[in-house]
């Protein structure tokens, strides 16, 4: 069982153009279907029939969280039963398309309803507090400047951060090329400000950090590597810090910033879709949800009759 999925992962990263952090979400999740099912005697994927799969997502239910207190109560949240489907359904379309299994038994399997989570933005005050141009900045605050810069300027994922290359910047031009999900590619311009912190790492800060087996990374850390995931977020957030914003951030906070405040100023909604990369347009619409909280805030704050 253990083989198939392997076979799935490589079909979902190199024929389906998924991204590392798919491939590892869903190779975490299979996997623990197929540990559930030895244990229940199952060695097979052809004898795994759609109760079992019920079986299994009603057990995931039930589980206690990984490393929650020894008083909690919380069980798996509808998100994370949501992808666990997702996974399974996914597999079983690959399996059944290539033969491995005579039907797809994971097609009735119906996702639970997702509630939509509204993206968190920062607000204009705290984006010019993080985007403070750093004084006798070292390679790295030179790097970390221009990652914020960048980030807030188009809109790129993390992952889109840490991977794009030097042959991608067209700064004289004024944009980069991104590879995104799916890899699927897209321009997006980039402002004089970020391209000016771009031009000021690449002249002053970048060769400080290459190393002889340096990878063509725009972003290098300290030892001339590209960013993992974990290490571009960790330093966000110790920019962050430092510049006194004091709530919580997530990974994706500079990017719903920049859609959020390109809605707030008036622009379209699909110019918005094309520069994040999302390939349906219900995607960007969460945005407009944002936006018009934000109008409300400022109607009722300011609006002489309120």
């Amino acid at each position: 069982m253990e083989d198939l999925v392997e076979d799935f992962l490589v079909y979902l990263r190199h024929e389906c153009g998924q991204s590392e952090q798919t491939e590892k979400t869903y190779s975490g999740l299979l996997f623990r279907f197929v540990h559930w099912a030895q244990e229940n005697g199952i060695s097979n994927w052809r004898k795994v029939t759609l109760n079992n799969l019920t079986d299994f997502l009603q057990h995931e239910r039930m589980r206690k969280l990984e490393n929650a207190p020894e008083e909690s109560s919380k069980k798996l949240s509808s998100e994370s039963l949501y992808v666990q489907i997702a996974a399974l359904r996914a597999f079983y379309r690959f399996a059944e398309q290539e033969k491995f299994v005579p039907v797809n038994v994971a097609e009735n399997l119906s996702l639970p309803k997702r509630w939509k989570r509204l993206p968190k933005a920062l607000t204009s005050d705290e984006i010019a507090k993080l985007l403070q141009r750093p004084t006798e900045p070292t390679p790295s605050d030179l790097c970390d400047h221009a990652i914020l810069e960048l980030s807030y300027a188009s809109g790129l994922r993390l992952s889109e951060l840490r991977t794009l290359r030097l042959e991608q910047l067209h700064l004289d031009a004024g944009f980069i090329n991104v590879i995104g999900k799916g890899n699927k590619e897209r321009v997006v311009p980039v402002g004089r400000n970020a391209t000016d912190a771009i031009n000021r790492y690449l002249t002053n800060g970048r060769p400080k950090l290459v190393k002889p087996k340096s990878p063509a990374a725009v972003f290098l850390t300290q030892r001339g590597t590209a960013f993992s995931r974990i290490t571009i977020w960790l330093r966000i957030k110790k920019r962050v810090a430092a510049a006194g914003i004091e709530r919580n951030i997530t990974p994706h906070m500079l990017r719903h910033s920049f859609a959020t405040h390109l809605l707030e100023h008036g622009a379209d909604l699909r110019v918005i879709q094309e520069l994040l990369g999302h390939s349906s347009i219900s995607t960007t619409e969460v945005y407009t949800h944002v936006a018009n909280s934000r109008l409300r805030e400022v109607h009722k704050e300011f609006h002489p009759r309120n």
